[in-house]
């Protein structure tokens, strides 16, 4: 198949899953594969780094006013009821620490797990009796269905809800196909946030989180430890695979972004629910298989 075709519909793949609780990395790993990319091939691996970043830089974008808002009220908060320790913006930074952290520690075990289909399949699986479960349970937990309301319940986070957010969002570093929206989403509405409080915090967190891990893969690349290969040079046509993957990957996640917001305000998470069980059904039928 031609580079070309191959980068732009890695670009949708990657833009639409990103952000939505399936799991982009088992979507990405399914379609390379389906594919036949070379897994192995250190061009694509950059490329599957690249184009992610090019998802995850849609956010600061599409919540500038938001983010805006966090800084011009640090440390006080918007009601003058915060603090260093529990503004919105050191929730999020202690949030990003809990995963970061473990995360870091578990780099060999999560570098083992990448191509596993047979466990993505499963957690694709557990994950979606999860969200079902706690959909069921916690969604209508609150009335925060509009923006400002979700606002508000971000505004009013606890110490104890973000190390908690933060610590379970390692499940999806180390089991691949969890899925890090699912598991923030979840996370959040057990402590007590409303689907759109849970799915902004999951967004708002994303933006460090997915920065960190992109950038540390992007460098680990770029500068290998030693008894490593070191990265292939990248001709012109190289670089325009990469470039139209990013783009379309950035403009495809703007606009799941936004109608994602817009569906979980008047809708919940049982669809997708419903679609990862049925996709890691299939990706465990056809592991086992082959």
């Amino acid at each position: 198949m031609n580079d070309y075709l191959l980068s732009l519909i890695l670009g949708i793949v990657e833009g639409l899953t990103e952000f939505l609780p399936v799991s982009s990395t088992a979507h990405l790993r399914i379609a390379q594969a389906l594919l036949g990319i070379n897994l192995e091939d250190g061009y694509w691996k950059m490329f599957a780094i690249v184009i992610q970043l090019g998802a995850i830089l849609c956010l600061p974008i599409f919540f500038h006013r938001r983010i805006a808002s966090f800084f011009e009220t640090f440390p006080k908060g918007r009601r003058g009821d915060r603090t260093f320790l529990t503004h919105p913006l050191s929730l999020t930074a202690i949030a990003f620490v809990c995963t970061a952290g473990p995360s870091f520690l578990l780099k060999k075990v999560i570098g083992k797990n990448l191509e596993n289909l047979v466990l993505m399949g499963a957690a694709l699986l557990i994950g979606g009796i999860v969200m079902w479960v706690v959909d069921a349970l916690y969604g209508s937990h609150k009335g925060g269905t509009f923006e400002g309301a979700a606002a508000e319940e971000v505004e009013e986070m606890g110490l104890g809800a973000a190390i908690w957010i933060g610590l379970c969002q390692n499940l999806s570093a180390v089991f691949p196909g969890t899925s890090r929206s699912m598991v923030t989403i979840a996370a959040g509405q057990i402590s007590g946030f409303s689907r759109t409080a849970a799915l902004e915090f999951s967004f708002l967190l994303s933006i460090p989180t997915m920065i960190a891990a992109t950038g540390y893969d992007l460098l680990k690349y770029l500068h290998p430890p030693a008894g490593e290969a070191t990265p292939a040079h990248i001709d012109t046509h190289g670089w325009i695979v990469l470039a139209i993957g990013f783009l379309v990957s950035f403009v495809v996640a703007y606009a799941v972004v936004a109608w994602f917001m817009n569906w979980v305000r008047n809708r919940g998470f049982v669809p997708f629910a419903i679609y990862r069980l049925v996709l890691g059904t299939a990706v465990l039928v056809w592991a086992l298989r082959t």
